[in-house]
């Protein structure tokens, strides 16, 4: 029981830091961007009205639909856009028109991800550091570079892996809502009145004295909001309860605090508007608090990366992304990854936001659209889920997503407000992500079905190959194939080239599954062939880790056993040549054509050891 107890204290403290530490740190800009727009005119019964509207929106869309229903939909213990997309698409599995439609539009809400995941450390970091004006404005030409410093070193260590690093992050956050707690709580004590705006009466007054003005600020309060999706996502590395704990006990308590002390703050001091949140803390704690407040963003940021590179893995696995270089960064934790490539590709879209935005009050403009659709779209497939996946009565799924789907409309057509301020960017990016992964998809789709029309029988070609069999060598030779029961290319080649076979031959076949996990037992389907031959069918889900050789081992004991220094793996290299005609759209299979030519090999991504890989190549017209 104590057990119990101390781990549930450990998760609790660890979804602090990594969950939370986005949405713990939008109380920098959130309170300065709505006054700030110039929309509100500044009065005591508005700012009544703002902070009432920032606690209900904390209260609707992340305590009422993320931490009490979105939770519930987990995927086999996991969350996130990917594992409820899976879910959805298994929900509606027999109605074939409907699942592509879901599909698609859960690929694109993954997409926007990355969108998300330019905007939020940029911001983030840039409003930390921003607090250094607040001291001195000669200190404003130092915000820029300072932020860029803080920004690379944070890409520059993420090859070494979190782990290290990992176990301060909650202890850090905690720290940080603690301190931001209490400067609330410092300004409340001066005029508790300021907690009135609890009460949703001041909210509502506000919307129906101003509704033009409450529909385009919704585009400034969904910054409070920000981080939120990473409260599911996350599911799996820390588990409902102590997600749900550190939400109610830490993380909403601390926010509340210290928008209710801003707003008490704005009361006395109205010209405290261009910075109130560092203008709450007195001159000699000024700099501890920027240095607290950057450390913050760092972790906030971290969280985010990490999330990219977990979900391009998932995307890999289901088959929307080519394989990348994936380093495992843990020997411990297999869910610990590094993938170059993203990483360096979101530090120099970041470089390119921070530059081109300069101030986290334009960038403020760019954020919301993305996170607002991915929200949208998330309330739409958790309605699929609830309906066709669980059953529940048509009325009741309406009435639980409904009103959420309400809410997330209107904020996501507030954000449309701020288009061409600066929203397009992270558009851009997830259009771009989302044009790559459907092109991916479509070419893997046109190449299979190349492959399957050119396709030998397996059964049939071993048949006659054994009528006059070739001269047998020593050891084991495994080849892969993407289709079950098909002639395998490198295997012509070998019969072809070399005219021998091996002792023992094994057709290969990896499935990738939309679901999280496939336990050992699961992992293998063999099929004897005959003369020494078999047909393997290997299982993986998109959060298992793919290595060949160790699901090979779990052969020993059904008739076929392999000596890893005898044993050969021999694969396809296959050469992809656009044409002219039926099939995707020129640019599409060129660009296709390039993204297969430059993933990384099947035996990197498979695991395997690098003395025993026999690649042979072909060329594919699709």
């Amino acid at each position: 029981m104590q057990n119990s107890k101390s781990s549930l204290a450990v998760l609790t403290l660890g979804a602090v830091g990594v969950v939370y530490g986005d949405i713990g740190t939008s109380v920098l800009y959130a309170v300065k961007e709505v006054f700030g727009s110039g929309h509100v005119p500044f009065t005591e019964t508005n700012v009544y009205g703002i902070l009432s509207i920032f606690f209900w929106t904390l209260t609707l869309i992340v305590s009422l639909k993320y931490v009490v229903l979105v939770l519930r939909a987990d995927n086999h213990g996991e969350g996130g856009l990917i594992a409820m997309l899976a879910l959805a698409s298994q929900a509606v599995k027999d109605k074939p028109r409907l699942r592509a439609t879901l599909l698609a539009v859960g690929i694109f809400g993954t997409s926007l991800f990355y969108g998300d995941g330019v905007i939020t450390p940029a911001i983030s970091v840039l409003s930390a550091v921003e607090g250094l004006e607040v001291m001195s404005i000669h200190s404003k030409r130092f915000v820029i570079p300072i932020t860029l410093v803080v920004l690379f070193c944070l890409f520059a260590v993420q090859k070494r892996g979190t782990g290290g690093i990992g176990k301060f992050f909650g202890p850090i956050t905690l720290v940080w809502f603690i301190t931001i707690a209490l400067l609330g709580v410092s300004h409340i004590v001066g005029h508790p009145e300021i907690l009135w705006a609890l009460s949703p009466y001041h909210a509502l007054s506000f919307m129906f004295a101003h509704p033009g003005t409450s529909f385009i600020i919704l585009g400034a309060v969904v910054l409070c909001v920000t981080g939120a999706e990473a409260l599911y996502a996350d599911l799996g590395h820390f588990g409902k309860r102590p997600i749900r704990l550190a939400w109610f006990a830490v993380v909403m308590p601390a926010l509340t605090l210290n928008y209710f002390g801003q707003g008490a703050l704005l009361l006395v001091e109205p010209e405290a508007i261009q910075n109130p949140f560092y203008m709450m803390a007195p001159d000699w704690a000024l700099i501890p608090l920027v240095v607290l407040a950057t450390m913050a963003t760092v972790i906030a940021s971290q969280a985010l990366i990490t999330g990219a590179f977990s979900v391009t893995k998932q995307a890999i696995q289901l088959g929307y992304l080519p394989r990348l270089n994936i380093q495992h960064t843990s020997v411990r934790d297999t869910g610990q990854i590094y993938i170059p490539l993203v990483n360096w590709g979101l530090f120099v879209s970041i470089v390119l936001a921070v530059v081109m935005f300069r101030s986290s009050s334009n960038l403020a403009a760019a954020y919301g659209i993305a996170v607002t659709l991915d929200m949208l779209i998330t309330t739409t497939l958790t309605f699929y889920v609830i309906r066709y996946g669980w059953g529940y009565p048509l009325a009741l799924c309406v009435a639980a997503t409904g009103c959420f789907a309400v809410v997330d409309l209107a904020f996501f057509a507030s954000n449309l407000l701020k288009l061409f301020q600066g929203g397009w960017f992270p558009l851009l990016i997830g259009g771009i992500v989302f044009s790559l992964m459907m092109t991916w998809k479509e070419g893997r789709r046109l190449l299979n079905e190349k492959l399957r029309a050119d396709a030998i029988d397996l059964k049939a070609f071993l048949e006659s190959v054994f009528i006059n069999p070739p001269t047998r060598v020593e050891g084991t030779a495994v080849f892969l194939t993407a289709e079950t029961g098909a002639v395998p290319n490198a295997l012509l080649h070998n019969l072809k080239h070399n005219k021998v076979l091996h002792q023992q031959n094994l057709f290969v076949t990896v499935h990738n599954h939309e679901i999280p996990w496939i336990g050992l037992d699961k992992r293998l389907q063999v099929e004897p062939l005959g003369h020494d031959c078999w047909q393997v069918m290997i299982h993986y889900g998109f959060k298992n880790d793919p290595d060949l050789p160790r699901a090979l081992d779990l052969l020993r004991g059904r008739g076929c056993e392999l000596e890893p220094m005898s044993t050969s793996y021999f694969l396809s290299r296959d050469t992809v040549i656009p044409t002219i005609g039926s099939g995707m759209a020129p640019w599409r299979e060129k660009l296709f054509a390039q993204m297969h030519h430059n993933a990384s090999g099947a035996a990197d991504f498979l695991r395997l050891p690098n003395n025993a890989v026999v690649e042979l190549g072909s060329k594919i017209e699709i």
